[in-house]
């Protein structure tokens, strides 16, 4: 599981970027506004999320925390992929995308690359009860308690979709408390959900 990438701008386009550490270039997909905030030569520090397959690796990179929490959350919606949700981000900050899934507003999503109506629609439907925090103005760095977003991690570092991990946590939730959860190792509840994913 990699979180972050600290290290230098050693190549740079609008949709990748290598960062190299300690005489190591790591390849790292990222979206323009992401891009922007870079400079070659220059020291980077990049969220990341690892996307596992059967024939690749995928790293993909962000300039902030919630847009990385968000780009896995926006997985969890049927029919969209990493490279689906990279778009979204690159084109609508977390706030815009979470005040246009709470009003509502297709015609904001729709411009996303890759978003038709349905996908919209679909988007607003999926996303709404969990996009609350992030258009609320607190200075909270994400939508959801620490240990859901290390699980989530976790869970999709072992090669379980954005969609099949957030299920998996779900049906923890179920079988017991926030509370009881919040005091839990990780190791234990990665045990838990990868016994529900199996179900």
């Amino acid at each position: 599981m990699i979180s972050t990438l600290s290290g230098t701008v050693k190549f740079l386009t609008p949709d990748k970027t290598i960062i190299e550490i300690g005489g190591v270039g790591i390849s790292v997909l990222i979206n323009s506004h992401t891009s922007a905030s870079l400079t070659i030569g220059a020291h980077a520090h990049l969220f990341t999320s690892l996307v596992v397959r059967e024939d690749s690796l995928t790293l993909f990179g962000f300039s902030d925390e919630p847009s990385r929490v968000l780009f896995e959350l926006v997985q969890t919606v049927s029919g969209i992929g990493p490279k689906v949700a990279l778009s979204i981000l690159g084109a609508l900050t977390p706030s815009e995308l979470a005040h246009a899934v709470n009003t509502e507003n297709i015609s904001a999503i729709e411009k996303v690359p890759g978003i038709g109506k349905k996908g919209a629609q679909r988007l607003i439907l999926e996303l709404k009860s969990k996009l609350s925090d992030f258009t609320q103005g607190s200075q909270r760095q994400s939508h959801q308690p620490l240990w859901r977003e290390q699980l989530m991690s976790a869970l999709i570092s072992l090669g379980f979709s954005a969609k099949d991990s957030d299920d998996s946590i779900n049906s923890v939730l179920t079988d017991m408390s926030q509370e009881e959860i919040a005091t839990m190792e990780l190791g234990e509840l990665l045990k838990l959900a990868l016994q529900s994913g199996k179900k």
